[in-house]
């Protein structure tokens, strides 16, 4: 090939080197951009065709060699909405391509990305700094279930969240052998027992009236208080007493009534406590016998307030009966799944990668289940502009998969190493430099060429 084989041969290394130089140029341009992945370069020497003993070096070609398996360091945000992958995998968006009756309308065409600054817009999705609109499956709000294959754009209602009617409270607690409560006299046998004779109509079931109440409180003791919730959201408070009736040391069984305040505010001989209509009867051992796992309140009113048929669920062996030197009732589990109507307030992304909105009645409600894409080669994925990628024959299709590691409140940063970059940048004009000697000392040495024929 000769003087111009070897001219040839350094203008491919200068192409190559500036080649180079574009590469660490936007690398150390992006330093800073969310999610970026910075692009290596590759060197190939070219051969010519010749034996063994005449081969020669050779043109060189650049190419490009991405880093998306590479990942940049997870930072801490200030944004619930953000996220970021720990690990592989790209989340799923889609683009908008315009609005149709002031609705979205998207593209159809999955892209993958690994920026993860997601925020509302104003009409409930969650998008990124580039425009990718997030993609994932909805929860089913019964069984909190992710419902469905096939990811779709996350919206989410600002609407308020309707109330939900009490329906079940869960109540455990350990109930003292000897209950001191105010009529408890140590010097008078049975004075912790309720007297049925004593109240009005001699009838502790199933009512206990106004008139009686100071009896009533003098012969029981506090059991725990609840606020349960009606239909339409309203709140009633149900205090709960329980009363020992009969004993063994009375010539019976350690038995108990349990019974919630009907109607705070009643007179005279209306009613104002109610008896459950259950007797808790006791072993010597302290567990009840027969067992009692739940015990339906049938229409349910507290205060002039309609709750309606409420399961009482105590498990099993939720009610004891072991002695307690203080005579007091321990309640260690009272909760029910009724609330109260909420407004939207935030939303953030949980451990487990998904989408919860929070309201201002304490209720978080899971919507969308975030999906991350794997691919068999995600180094072969088609760049595009804000981050975004798309699948090729070369990559393979996307996989999905929803047990990735999303981390709410948190970005991760570009992988480029600015001194890295630096290195580079100095090897690279070196090169360049040196390949323009070989451009200069090849023209001298053509110069002399056509000097000799002077």
């Amino acid at each position: 090939m000769g003087i111009y084989g070897a001219l040839a041969t350094a203008v491919t290394g200068l192409q190559a080197q500036s080649f180079a130089l574009e590469h660490i140029s936007g690398n150390i341009a992006n330093s800073q951009t969310t999610g970026y992945k910075r692009i290596e370069t590759d060197f190939v020497d070219l051969i010519p065709d010749a034996p063994s003993k005449r081969q020669i070096a050779g043109a060189v070609l650049a190419q490009s060699r991405a880093t998306n398996d590479v990942q940049g360091d997870i930072t801490v945000a200030d944004r619930n909405t953000y996220m970021a992958i720990n690990g592989g995998g790209f989340f799923v968006v889609e683009q908008k391509i315009g609005t149709n009756d002031g609705n979205a309308v998207f593209g159809g065409t999955d892209f993958y990305t690994r920026r993860g600054d997601f925020d509302l817009d104003k009409e409930g999705y969650l998008v990124n700094g580039s425009g990718g609109y997030l993609k994932g499956l909805p929860i089913d709000s019964a069984t909190g279930n992710v419902a469905g294959s096939v990811p779709e754009v996350i919206q989410l209602d600002n609407s308020f969240l309707p109330s939900q009617r009490t329906q079940l409270f869960n109540y455990q607690l350990n109930l003292p052998q000897l209950p001191k409560n105010a009529g408890y006299d140590a010097t008078n046998a049975n004075s912790e027992l309720i007297d049925a004779t004593a109240y009005t109509g001699s009838s502790i079931n199933p009512n206990i009236v106004a008139d009686d109440n100071a009896l009533f409180l003098s012969d029981s003791i506090a059991g725990g208080a609840i606020t349960v919730y009606a239909e339409n959201g309203a709140p009633a408070n149900v205090q709960l007493r329980w009363a020992k009736t009969n004993s063994y040391a009375n010539g019976g069984s350690d038995t108990w009534n349990l019974f919630y305040q009907f109607d705070a505010d009643a007179t005279g001989t209306n009613p104002q406590w109610r008896n459950v209509g259950t007797d808790y009867v006791f072993g010597t051992n302290g567990s009840l016998s027969p067992a009692i796992n739940s015990v339906t309140l049938t229409g349910l009113q507290i205060d002039g307030i309609t709750i309606g048929n409420v399961t009482l669920q105590h498990g099993s062996n939720g009610v004891t009966q072991f002695a307690d030197a203080n005579g007091t009732a321990e309640v260690t589990k009272l909760s029910q799944n009724g609330y109260p109507a909420g407004e939207f307030v935030s939303v953030e992304v949980s451990t487990e990668g998904r989408i919860v909105a929070n309201y201002s009645n304490g209720k978080k409600v899971e919507l969308a289940q975030v999906v991350t894409a794997q691919f068999n080669s995600e180094n072969q994925l088609r760049r595009h502009d804000g981050g975004i990628y798309s699948a090729t024959s070369e990559s393979g299709d996307a996989i999905l998969d929803i047990d990735s590691q999303v981390t709410g409140a948190a970005l991760e940063s570009s992988n480029t190493d600015i001194s890295e970059e630096f290195t580079k940048l100095i090897v690279t004009q070196q090169a360049y430099a040196a390949g323009t000697r070989i451009v200069s000392s090849a023209d001298e040495m053509l110069q002399e060429a056509l000097n000799m024929v002077r």
